[in-house]
């Protein structure tokens, strides 16, 4: 696993959106605002609603781009290419230790019988960058 460099420690830890982008079936890049937690174990984690654009494209092609801007310092961010484990959330209990971040219930816009699913980045670079320096 390639390890998050702790300079931007703070950016993995914030409540602030980063950006998902995944590959559409035409082959071109679909980019999502989205939360997300940097959970106890070091790891990037979305959760997402299964019926989802962004989660029937990783489940297609797993390779996805994550980038964090900083937003006192949009000359700082950091870049997450990587391959995306998508796994089943059962009693949506990731959703919700997610949501707590955020002070949220993500599953609050599920429709009926809709589920979630956790995804989990398996980073394959990171680009952590500081233009201010």
């Amino acid at each position: 696993m390639t390890a998050f460099p702790e300079s931007h420690s703070d950016l993995l830890e914030a409540t602030i959106p980063g950006v998902l982008t995944t590959y559409a079936p035409s082959g071109y890049p679909q980019a999502t605002a989205i939360v997300f937690l940097h959970d106890d174990d070091g790891e990037v984690k979305f959760s997402l609603n299964e019926t989802r654009k962004k989660v029937r494209n990783l489940r297609r092609d797993s390779r996805c781009t994550f980038l964090i801007l900083d937003l006192q310092n949009p000359g700082r961010y950091i870049e997450i290419r990587a391959d995306a484990d998508v796994q089943p959330d059962p009693g949506k209990a990731f959703a919700a230790k997610a949501g707590t971040k955020y002070g949220q219930d993500f599953s609050r816009h599920d429709g009926p019988g809709e589920e979630r699913v956790i995804v989990t980045l398996r980073p394959v670079a990171v680009n952590a960058v500081d233009l201010t320096r």
